[in-house]
């Protein structure tokens, strides 16, 4: 099981470009559709919008995929 967040929480993760990090605006526990595709979420298993500092893009991830920080 992977660690859980709240939104507000600032995180980094790994992507193509690099560490990014943002703030979860989001917190989804069931199915929900992102850009064109549904994305599997629960309860035990949740998946998270955050808003990255640099770019405000919005990216959505698993918990396993994220880091709290600062």
């Amino acid at each position: 099981m992977s660690t859980k967040f709240s939104v507000g929480d600032h995180v980094t993760w790994n992507s193509e470009a690099g560490h990014v990090s943002g703030t979860i605006i989001k917190v989804h526990t069931s199915d929900f559709e992102y850009k064109g595709h549904t994305r599997r979420a629960n309860t035990e298993e949740p998946q998270y919008e955050i808003r990255s500092d640099k770019t405000d893009h919005v990216a959505a991830h698993k918990g396993s995929a994220l880091r709290k920080t600062d």
